[in-house]
């Protein structure tokens, strides 16, 4: 009984639901799922998370870029989840984690020579003062970035316009219905 409550309470206060999106037009769902957690352990586990990932980023990159960049995972995140796993209500920031991992993985690629040669900042530092540096970033680096930057505008439009056209994803990919059930001898994916 108190479990019901409890998971009641959370439906009213946000919890991600493709119904509740969908049907009933409260696509503020999105963004607040990401700020509710299941209990003191899921919180705990993700504030360790984000120490651990999260606090090398934002000494990096800056408090805003990562809080866009954690904004940006977790609403995808709820729209990929809305979109494929439709009979269950969902809480949490794993969509956030996983946006700051892949932040994390994309700076650790970008930067390797730094990270095996592990003095060679202190060469650029000692440079004399007018000598210029080459840029960072390639020119196929930028055009990456670019394409890259493209590619997100046009997935959340089209995840976006499938969703609020109450579309389910899992009729668009036919391996899709794995993220939802795996199944096993003792469990039918196809049960109601």
């Amino acid at each position: 009984m108190k479990i019901c409550f409890y998971f009641g309470r959370l439906k009213k206060l946000g919890a991600l639901g493709w119904t509740k999106v969908v049907l009933n037009h409260q696509g503020w769902r999105l963004i607040t799922c990401i700020l509710l957690h299941a209990g003191v352990i899921h919180l705990l586990a993700n504030m360790l998370s984000l120490v651990f990932i999260g606090i090398r980023r934002e000494q990096q990159f800056g408090f805003v870029r990562i809080e866009i960049l954690y904004l940006l995972s977790g609403f995808g995140g709820s729209v990929l989840s809305s979109l494929f796993i439709q009979n269950i209500f969902s809480i949490g920031a794993s969509g956030a984690l996983f946006g700051l991992l892949g932040a994390m993985l994309s700076e650790l690629i970008t930067n390797w020579t730094i990270y095996t040669n592990k003095f060679g900042w202190l060469e650029r530092r000692n440079l004399p003062a007018g000598t210029r540096l080459k840029s960072k970033y390639m020119p196929y680096q930028c055009v990456m970035w670019l394409v890259s930057v493209v590619l997100l505008v046009v997935g959340f439009t089209i995840a976006l316009v499938m969703l609020f056209r109450g579309e389910k994803g899992n009729d668009h990919c036919h391996l899709c219905h794995y993220l939802s059930c795996v199944p096993t001898s003792r469990c039918d994916c196809n049960e109601n």
